[in-house]
């Protein structure tokens, strides 16, 4: 995968987490890994149609859920991993894989994506590819981990 290709996924991270009121956003690694992906305890994975096909995983601990989810709520207090949680989750999901979309158009590559789905608790997901590049992504005090699988098209 071009490092351009992998830069339109992060950069989605810089556009939106602020916007949502976070304050630091970094990459704290990057690794290869194997098509099936071990459940930190919440995973949301939405698929890549178009110019590229795949899916995007990525992956947090239920705590780093309530943690974010609060900070979307505006600071209210996350007791719970409940429905309005996890559609806040879900939304901050296809909110970052559109602004990705976006800017893959930077570079001819068009791409629609499709609803995410949300899966908590201890499970194997299979990505679509055998090998997975996984860039775990620091936001505030959470960790996110973005596993990108794409099959080979225009990338």
């Amino acid at each position: 995968m071009d490092v351009n290709h992998l830069n339109s996924i992060l950069d989605a991270f810089n556009n939106v987490m602020p916007q949502l009121g976070f304050k630091s956003v970094e990459k704290k690694g990057v690794s290869l890994r194997e098509k099936y992906i071990e459940s930190p305890g919440v995973v949301i994975i939405i698929g890549l149609i178009g110019d590229v096909k795949g899916n995007i995983i990525y992956g947090m601990s239920v705590e780093d859920a309530k943690k974010i989810a609060s900070t979307m709520m505006m600071g209210m207090p996350v007791e719970n991993f409940d429905e309005l949680a996890q559609s806040a989750i879900s939304e901050l999901i296809n909110m970052l894989t559109a602004n990705a979309t976006t800017n893959f158009s930077q570079y001819n590559i068009i791409i629609d994506i499709s609803t995410p789905t949300l899966i908590q608790g201890e499970f194997t997901a299979n990505a679509t590819c055998d090998k997975v590049i996984c860039v775990k992504m620091g936001v505030d005090d959470v960790v996110i981990d973005v596993n990108i699988s794409i099959e080979s098209g225009k990338i």
